[in-house]
């Protein structure tokens, strides 16, 4: 009896080490499927998969269940793409879009000899939820040069001729190319101002749909803190020409996937109103260039710079310029015309740059900062760069008024000739002038 207990112990402790792990479990061991799509030919594939962060996503997917990798070539990547396109996927506020499309090559299952399809069409979800469609040794009309290229126990990967391009991402190029969100409504002129009374006029003269908006942005921007607590609303009817809500909320995220600029979004949104405040003013069709300082540079800011009423909307007025400027606009400019002062929303005040050290350099003195992540964000309407320092305005010290002692004028009485002298003394009384 203890012979056969002791025999089911260890037939049991065999059959448990025999076991493989659970589906759930999340472990990637080095024969996995992923760290051979990483150390394989397909390089410019791999390096996209890590651009996009989809490692963790996919190793919970291989965790689960086998999946199936479509791996386009090397070349399809570097020669064959539309270098806009590219361009488009490696932007960070893209990132969406091309996590879509990488999920667009991975099947949650495992297919192997995908080229022996019929010529019937065979139809798999893909883990971005569209379809691929296979028929005649082809996924979605892009031939399939190298089926069962590489194969692990928990996948396999097929190489095929060519990018495959969802439909999602393919619309969502084109919008941001022609700028079609933004023509979605139908635009409405922005009113028109009365340069006699600076006041509106009754009846808005029709304006050509994209034409900037006739009202001065300073008077379009909601009165300060101390007068009202919400941004008022900009001028216009209520279709407007822009999202710029959506524009804004685009960028917020944007900064927030490029990282380093928490601190900026968080007063945006946040401690303030003010990215409410912005969509208001793309929406009437007002453009603006964000000089976003990053986390270092705020983490500099003493709390006497912040607890004045308002300090931190006026600290970010300073930093939005009310026109449209990229690094390159700007570095020419200063390169061409040495120092140059643009507007700012805090007005009267004005940001001076001047190119410094092959870059662009803001304020002066201590209280400099550098063009540090040129571009972050442009969409044609708001341009985001990132700089290295907070900036406040030149402080100028009053010039001391010398105070005058009032002169005084002492009169004199006119002097006497020294012939009428002696004529006064020789004849006393009976000359007339000596009385």
């Amino acid at each position: 009896m203890e012979g056969l207990f002791f025999l089911l112990l260890i037939t049991f402790s065999i059959t448990t080490t025999a076991l493989p792990d659970k589906p759930g479990s999340g472990q990637i061991n080095s024969n996995s499927v992923l760290v051979a799509l990483l150390d394989s030919h397909y390089t410019e594939l791999a390096e996209l998969v890590e651009k996009a962060l989809l490692l963790q996503t996919l190793e919970e997917a291989v965790g689960q269940h086998n999946i199936t990798i479509f791996a386009p070539r090397n070349d399809a990547l570097e020669k064959n793409l539309d270098p806009e396109f590219k361009s488009f996927l490696l932007q960070p506020k893209n990132l969406k879009s091309l996590q879509s499309l990488l999920m667009f090559h991975i099947l949650p299952k495992r297919i192997t000899s995908p080229h022996q399809f019929s010529s019937a069409v065979v139809s798999h979800r893909t883990l971005s939820n569209d379809h691929l469609y296979f028929t005649n040794g082809k996924v979605n009309s892009a031939v399939i040069t190298k089926p069962d290229d590489l194969t692990r126990p928990d996948g396999v990967i097929h190489g095929i001729e060519r990018l495959l391009i969802p439909r999602s991402v393919q619309e969502d190029f084109n919008r941001r190319r022609s700028l079609r969100s933004i023509a979605a409504v139908l635009p409405e002129g922005a009113p028109e101002v009365d340069p006699r009374t600076h006041r509106l006029k009754k009846k808005p003269a029709p304006v050509p749909a994209g034409a900037p908006p006739v009202l001065p942005v300073y008077d379009a921007m909601s009165p300060g803190p101390s007068l009202a607590p919400a941004p008022a609303p900009g001028p216009g009817g209520p279709r407007h020409h822009f999202n710029g809500e959506a524009q804004v909320k685009d960028f917020i995220h944007t900064l927030l996937h490029y990282g380093g600029y928490n601190e900026m979004a968080d007063i945006l949104v946040n401690l303030t109103s003010l990215a409410t405040e912005m969509g208001r003013l793309v929406s009437e069709g007002y453009v603006l260039t964000v000089l976003a300082p990053n986390d270092e540079a705020m983490a500099k800011l003493t709390t006497d710079q912040l607890s004045e009423p308002g300090a931190p909307e006026q600290i970010v007025y300073y930093h939005i310029i009310p026109e449209y400027q990229t690094e390159e606009s700007m570095y020419n400019s200063v390169r061409r015309f040495g120092k140059v002062r643009y507007d700012s929303l805090r007005f009267p005040h004005k940001v001076e740059a001047q190119e410094a050290d092959g870059s662009v350099k803001f304020g002066h003195g201590d209280g400099s900062a550098y063009l540090f992540d040129p571009d972050i964000y442009t969409d044609g309407r708001i341009s985001v760069q990132g700089i290295d320092g907070v900036l406040f305005p030149e402080e100028k010290t009053p010039v001391e008024k010398k105070t005058v002692a009032p002169v005084i004028k002492k009169t004199t009485k006119p002097r006497r000739g020294k012939l009428m002298e002696v004529a006064c003394t020789m004849l006393g009384s009976q000359f007339p002038t000596c009385q």
